[in-house]
């Protein structure tokens, strides 16, 4: 089967033929129906893709599928050389990078729960984290089943080293927003570096959710939940000259940035867009550490340096 992943009407999905695409569709619309986020699923089907091009590989069916076939898989992707473009990579790291095995294993246990109940399958191949025994003592205390749960690496069957989130110099991120040639390009990053959004969050923003009086915006996250982020006078600046001098006149999109020229001048701004942006202002301005989620975590860095309590300061 030619497995690959599509856009269409209803969101990413598989195209291709066979009982695996079918269900991975299935699922994929499912996740659409319970609410998740575009970008999750989008995140899914291309996991979805990894193992079914490693199915398809091993001649393995969709109901012949076992435990073991789990360590294969792992096995193979952590061999499997990384493809950068049209460049394979032959040298340096290999393969998958733990996380990401860890995440297409979630992914893959989600299907395979689905495939339980709708009856294509008796039961769930992937297996789970051995956990311990209950008889140590609680890491939390004795009230700790009371508290909030971090279901997070539940999940886990590759061992990954936990990593502080990775920040950017503030002399870079200046030299970064200092290079973007738009009013709109600044603001975009401003409110990444100096308001913590996500650069989904960014796109989504919503010009009716923009209080220029309150300096704060409300923004949609993850899962849904919705939060007011008071942002920096900078950012506002810059999304006040973009308004006025650079968003096209009449555009009727809901969303706050759009893009500017070209055929889809007016439309929202895309994740390719973004990128493409991110990507060419990093080799001018010399910023080659830049990336919008690192902008995020900078932001979070400053908090922390500031002594804000980062942990009940929200999502």
């Amino acid at each position: 089967m030619d497995l690959r992943v599509v856009t269409t009407a209803g969101g990413h999905r598989l195209g291709g033929d066979g009982a695996f695409c079918e269900l991975a569709n299935a699922y994929l619309g499912h996740l659409g129906v319970r609410n998740f986020s575009a970008c999750t699923v989008r995140s899914y089907a291309f996991d979805l893709l990894n193992f079914g091009r490693f199915i398809d590989e091993r001649g393995i069916g969709l109901c012949d599928v076992v435990p073991s076939d789990m360590f294969d898989w792992l096995d193979w992707q952590a061999h499997k050389p990384r493809r950068t473009g049209k460049v394979v990579q032959l040298a340096g790291r290999r393969g998958a990078a733990p996380a990401t095995m860890n995440r297409r294993v979630a992914a893959l246990r989600g299907l395979f729960e689905y495939a339980v109940i709708t009856g294509a399958r008796s039961s769930n191949p992937v297996p789970r984290r051995r956990h311990s025994t209950g008889l140590r003592a609680h890491p939390r205390g004795l009230l700790g089943h009371l508290g909030p749960r971090h279901p997070r690496g539940s999940g886990q069957l590759v061992r990954q080293d936990r990593h502080l989130p990775e920040s950017v110099d503030m002399a870079d991120v200046a030299a970064f927003v200092a290079d973007l040639a738009t009013h709109r390009d600044r603001a975009m990053a401003l409110a990444m570096a100096l308001g913590g959004l996500r650069s989904a969050e960014v796109r989504g923003l919503l010009l009716a959710n923009v209080d220029m009086g309150l300096r704060q915006v409300r923004v949609r996250g993850k899962a849904g939940k919705e939060r007011a982020v008071p942002a920096d006078p900078a950012f506002f600046s810059e999304l006040a000259a973009y308004l006025r001098t650079e968003r096209p006149p009449g555009c009727g999109t809901p969303e706050c940035f759009v893009v500017l020229r070209g055929p889809t001048r007016g439309g929202p701004m895309t994740e390719a867009g973004l990128r493409k942006i991110f990507r060419a202002h990093r080799a001018s301005s010399g910023a080659t550490r830049v990336r919008p989620h690192r902008l995020r975590h900078t932001y979070g860095t400053e908090l922390a340096a500031a002594g804000t309590d980062l942990w009940c300061s929200g999502n």
